[in-house]
């Protein structure tokens, strides 16, 4: 299939419109600054989590578009978690690198799979339960069933989960994710060995060699047209395929995001979800094939176009031949179980018909659309392709500061693992660190402070020991105070939380109005909201250590297996046995709730008014500080607040509206138990 010859003209234009496209795609995909910001916070947030972690716990790896630094509408987060001392080997003499007393070893048997993929067999005569209800005996052998571990870990993650693939696929509000239960392996697969011999001009040696001694995974799905399709597991080579993308320069990611938004706005486009036989997996693979096969010169924004085309060329060449080869195992045909026959033949015409349009099928995207249009009604337009014009720093800033918020998961409730956590974060801060990652630190830190003030004042709140009391209260006073110290200006009411708990209500009352003070302020940045103008005059320029400090509000979040205040320990029993760990609050929403409960025992008159400006609030603000997300906690907080200042039919009122919400926390039982109480 060769291409149109290409006059001098035609070149300049292309080019042209490749500086468009690449402007375009810096604003819905990312600038390499946005991009390297994204996998800085998920690379240091998971460290420290999985190196708190015990070697009888599992490790958790985020995987996919949202580690690869994608942050593309619709996409959803994808998670591989495996027991830390279960090991899978190749062959027996690879025993000898483990303690068998306390790892699992599970031998890989692939002699009756398909490439790519493999058989499991336990070797040792004890695992974990999920593992030994999995097993099934063939060949005399006990081996670990693919379908069966599936059905068992997909249960686990939540009751709505679903299978799909090998992963359990659900949605928590907005939030959509597929989680994999897999096991892993420290050595890089046989079958897998001439990929290193390949790597002569792509990645760098030094990336292959971390690639090769990061070993691979296995997930819970055969091969459909495999002789034990029911338990066999596929090789994943996920983290291998997460160091490819990092060690690519930002023309290839946004190639490859050129290829991801077209596979999904116009490929895919009004198909059903069974006529959609190719995913951004085969995209991601094209890339790779075309960056070591060295067939572009030349990736740069001028060339975007070309690179993308060049990649859409060998994905049409793979859907006319019916193979599309695994990077790592190319024995192993993609296409295999899926693409053949009638399948193929109605891909294919509908590929080339896009291949007949030639560039111009971009149009159909909504995304590109625009960026094209502006070069071919203004062939004079001066593009600019700096990439430091492109975002501002708030946009940056705003992003930045929701990335961490998502990424700030409460650790456990277990004081050890919580000075674990604290160990771990020690450790990293003497190491030279990405300043985002710095930054990621010191939000972390905040965040373990603050829990282990709350767990040790749970553990010591009945002792009848005054001393050990007063101890445990003087370190939790500290670290509430170091969480002010490194947090944002809505983690002060942690403090205030403390002070109320302990019937400190002065001292809570105090924090309360001095927070009050600092979330008024018109440069403030909430849930993505902030005065840009004020924002700049404020912080502008400074770090984002003290933007942190001084700007930035976030939702407060409540571990369900710690009491922070008396009067929700009824939602957190509910949320947490709806398997939700933890209750998401708005700032104000929890000011205004403290502020009442603490003038309840000074001043009944201020007491009113708090609860009037909590009334005002939750009825009347437009998705501001109260996001839809947060309306039932919210409401029911409201409900909660006026049931004990007397006002039952206006507490019915807040109850009822609280069960209209979307029950993102699951508190629809605490509910109705607080309608029934009041008669």
């Amino acid at each position: 299939m060769a291409s149109p010859s290409i006059t001098p003209q035609i070149e300049t234009g292309i080019q042209h419109m490749s500086e468009s496209v690449f402007v375009g795609l810096c604003h819905t995909v990312g600038t390499s600054q946005q991009v390297a910001m994204r996998r800085d916070v998920t690379d240091i947030h998971e460290m420290v989590t999985n190196k708190a972690k015990t070697s009888n716990e599992y490790t958790v790896m985020l995987s996919g578009s949202d580690r690869e630094g994608f942050r593309m509408k619709g996409s959803d987060v994808d998670s591989m978690f495996w027991f830390n001392n279960h090991r899978v080997i190749w062959d027996l003499s690879q025993t000898q690198f483990y303690n068998v007393h306390r790892q699992f070893l599970i031998l890989s048997v692939s002699s009756e799979s398909p490439p790519g993929f493999t058989l499991l067999r336990l070797l040792t005569p004890r695992a974990n339960s999920r593992v030994i209800s999995a097993l099934v005996t063939m060949n005399g052998g006990r081996y670990i069933s693919s379908s069966k571990y599936r059905d068992i870990t997909c249960s686990l993650i939540t009751p709505n989960s679903t299978i799909h693939g090998p992963c359990a696929s659900g949605s928590e509000g907005t939030f959509e994710y597929d989680y994999a239960h897999c096991f892993a392996c420290d050595f890089w697969p046989p079958s897998a060995s001439s990929w290193i011999d390949r790597c002569h001009t792509w990645p760098q040696p030094q990336v292959v060699r971390d690639i090769a001694r990061s070993g691979c995974h296995f997930v819970a799905i055969g091969h459909k047209l495999g002789n034990h399709e029911s338990n066999e597991w596929r090789i994943s080579f996920s983290l291998a395929e997460q160091k490819l993308v990092y060690s690519m320069n930002h023309c290839q990611f946004l190639t490859y995001g050129l290829l991801k938004l077209f596979l999904k706005e116009v490929i895919n486009n009004g198909l059903g979800d069974n006529e959609k036989l190719l995913c951004s997996y085969h995209m991601k693979t094209a890339v790779f094939w075309m960056m070591q096969r060295n067939t572009i010169p030349k990736w740069c924004p001028q060339n975007i176009l070309k690179c993308f085309w060049y990649c859409f060329k060998l994905i049409l060449k793979w859907v006319y031949d019916g193979v599309c080869p695994n990077f790592f195992i190319p024995e192993n045909n993609m296409f295999l179980s899926n693409i053949h026959g009638e399948a193929q033949n109605r891909l294919f015409v509908r590929l080339f018909g896009f291949y007949e349009k030639g560039l111009a099928s971009l149009l159909h995207s909504p995304s590109l659309r625009s960026c094209i249009m502006n070069v071919l009604y203004n062939p004079r337009l001066s593009i600019c392709t700096d990439e430091h014009t492109l975002v501002s720093e708030i946009e940056f800033d705003k992003e930045m500061f929701s990335e961490m918020y998502v990424k700030n998961s409460i650790p456990s409730s277990d004081l050890y693992l919580i000075m674990k956590h604290f160990n771990t974060v020690e450790q990293l801060t003497v190491s030279p660190l990405p300043q985002y990652q710095v930054v990621m630190l010191q939000v972390l830190t905040a965040s373990f402070l603050y829990v282990a003030a709350f767990t040790l004042q749970n553990m010591y709140k009945n002792t009848t020991e005054n001393k050990l009391m007063y101890i445990a209260d003087r370190m939790s006073c500290h670290m509430l105070k170091l969480t002010a110290k490194f947090g944002c200006i809505s983690d002060r009411l942690y403090t205030a939380m403390y002070y109320y708990k302990t019937l400190r209500y002065t001292e809570a009352l105090s924090v309360i109005e001095m927070t009050k003070v600092n979330l008024a302020q018109p440069h403030v940045m909430y849930n993505g909201t902030v005065d840009t103008e004020r924002y700049s005059e404020a912080v502008g320029g400074q770090s984002w250590s003290t933007k942190l400090k001084h700007a930035v509000a976030w939702t407060i979040k409540l571990d369900n297996r710690i009491i922070y205040i008396n009067e929700l320990m009824k939602e957190q029993m509910v949320s947490l046995q709806n398997h939700e760990l933890k209750l998401s609050i708005p700032p104000l929403v929890v000011l205004h709730m403290l502020e009442f409960l603490c003038y309840r025992h000074t001043d009944t008159i201020r007491a009113q008014t708090a609860l009037n400006d909590l009334q005002v609030l939750v009825h009347h603000d437009q998705e501001v500080y109260v996001p839809q997300l947060l309306r039932d906690i919210s409401w029911q907080i409201l409900g909660i607040c006026q049931q004990i200042s007397g006002n039952l039919q206006a507490a019915l009122y807040s109850y009822q509206q609280s069960l209209r919400q979307y029950p993102f926390h699951k508190i629809q039982s605490a509910t109705l138990m607080r309608i029934e109480e009041l008669g």
